[in-house]
């Protein structure tokens, strides 16, 4: 991909919920030369804003080569929960260096590199209301560590160029703008990332790995003074910069992930490698995107479909919808959003709406969301179908007030009016499977506090990864709703930016 291609999600100091794209390019193609090794992964997760139930500003506004000796999978431990008036982020706890330490960095789809924060650092968070202990990250306390200079290949394929004005002994920079005005500096860094390699039936045990990574030396903005503030972002966009593409590169995992939100219980599950159990149906993700697209067929409220405008904004000429873990909540064109509200409350004509922060259309109800709202649908190419329940879209603010998590797009900006956005909101209690070897992604209902089973390639053997919920003794304490909105809403904004950026690149 080109340089539109790096897109970093934004940080969990500075957007709880949206994956922020970047102004500036970050990181390309990193084509990262990694010890042989077999392995699967697990990874987990928590939910970062458990407990926090007046934070709904805060929801708004936030590649394959295989060896012949093929792969164990990782498991990684999920927390939070994806109610927009709860936690409304998932992070991982994963060791970096030797010896190694913890990290606590935010999972997002929507962008492609790992970074954390690093000793020295200028103005980064040194402190956490989530629960969670920072850690600076030192090259120089690990015995693993290797700063990439900029004459170094490496830092050459990032930029798929020599690196302008490189001199001996310069190290290989990387920069991240966000929407809110908050800005990323730092350098690259190649260094041992241990993650859970599964073993058995519900084990798993420590593994290494060589992952080149963003060590972040200054921030700006609201990244230096959240109090919703993690280590770093952990991204699993498609690029070969992203840590899944390095270790699929290095043959010790299958370039196949698949996540399940648990937003009943929080946490979920979240796996790397081949899942055999549940089956899923899938789609194909359109080719040569920055994000993962899927072509959208047709919505349907209760049965009753919504017909698509037909000039609605698609990368290939056809209606498109990304698919981002990194949002909490689903944002839809105006021509589809009025509609489908309308039809959703045409069920309870003599409800009265009113506005919340500004932007969140609720309602008094008593009784059961589930009997008394339409299912939603969603139909994408290929037959495959996303059936999203009232308990899924409508989130309960307080007592008898429930509010919709169906946002306008056409309130974000002009150029991204006619973007279909799909966040964790809609994928809740769904196993949602990501096939980047085969350009695939499908999804099913499930009970994500179960266990899934996945497929050992080196021996053949399956076995079941159970689900994780990282609670995090947070404390009640959160900045001003206004605040919070504003970093969402800009983090949305410069999303839907690039997404329109990265639409002409490959038009």
């Amino acid at each position: 991909m080109g340089p539109a291609r790096s897109l970093a999600s934004a940080p969990a100091s500075a957007v709880a919920v949206v994956a922020a794209v970047p102004v500036a390019v970050v990181v390309l193609g990193l084509a990262a030369s990694l010890a042989a090794a077999e392995g699967n992964m697990v990874l987990q997760v928590h939910h970062r804003f458990r407990g926090r139930r007046h934070m709904l500003g805060a929801m708004r506004s936030h590649d394959a080569f295989r060896h012949g000796r093929l792969l164990s999978p990782v498991d990684l431990p999920l927390g939070g929960k994806g109610s927009p008036t709860d936690t409304g982020l998932y992070f991982a706890k994963i060791g970096i260096g030797t010896p190694s330490r913890d990290y606590y960095v935010q999972v997002d789809t929507g962008s492609d590199i790992l970074w954390v924060n690093c000793i020295g650092c200028d103005q980064c968070p040194k402190k956490s209301d989530l629960g969670v202990e920072l850690t600076l990250y030192d090259p120089n306390g690990s015995s693993t560590a290797d700063p990439i200079t900029c004459d170094q290949e490496r830092c050459i394929s990032t930029y798929n160029a020599a690196f302008p004005g490189c001199k001996p002994d310069v190290l290989c920079p990387f920069y991240v703008s966000y929407g809110d005005g908050s800005t990323t500096a730092g350098y690259f860094v190649e260094d041992n990332v241990q993650l859970d390699q599964v073993t058995g039936n519900l084990q798993a045990s420590s593994m290494n790995s060589s992952v080149i990574f963003g060590c972040a030396a200054k921030q700006s903005g609201g990244l230096g003074t959240s109090s919703e503030a993690l280590d770093g972002i952990l991204g699993f966009g498609q690029a070969n910069s992203s840590m899944l593409s390095q270790l699929a590169s290095s043959g010790k995992v299958k370039k196949v992930f698949a996540h399940c939100l648990d937003n009943t219980n929080g946490g979920g599950i979240f796996a790397i490698g081949e899942v055999v159990q549940p089956e899923v149906n899938t789609t194909a993700l359109v080719p040569n995107q920055a994000y993962y697209n899927v072509v959208m067929k047709a919505v349907e409220v209760g049965g009753d479909v919504i017909e698509l405008p037909t000039d609605i904004f698609g990368f290939g000429g056809e209606n498109e919808a990304i698919i981002d873990s990194g949002t909490t909540l689903a944002y839809l064109p105006g021509d589809i959003y009025n509609p489908l509200i309308e039809k959703i409350m045409a069920q309870q004509p003599g409800l009265e709406r009113h506005t919340v922060e500004e932007q969140f259309s609720c309602f008094q109800f008593v009784g059961s969301v589930d009997n008394g709202f339409p299912v939603v649908k969603f139909h994408f190419d290929g037959s495959l179908a996303l059936a999203v329940y009232p308990h899924d879209y409508l989130f309960q603010y307080r007592d008898d007030t429930w509010c919709v998590g169906f946002m306008s797009a056409e309130m974000q900006s002009e150029d991204g009016k006619d973007i279909t956005l799909l966040g964790d909101l809609v994928f809740s209690n769904k196993l949602v499977l990501y096939d980047l070897e085969n350009q695939t992604i499908g999804w099913a209902d499930y009970n994500c506090s179960s266990h899934i089973t996945v497929k050992d390639e080196k021996s053949g053997a399956t076995y079941s990864v159970g689900a994780h919920h990282i609670v995090s003794n947070s404390a009640h304490h959160i900045g001003s709703n206004s605040e919070l909105v504003s970093l969402r809403i800009s983090a949305v904004l410069l999303l839907l930016a690039a997404v329109l950026y990265n639409f002409m690149l490959y038009a």
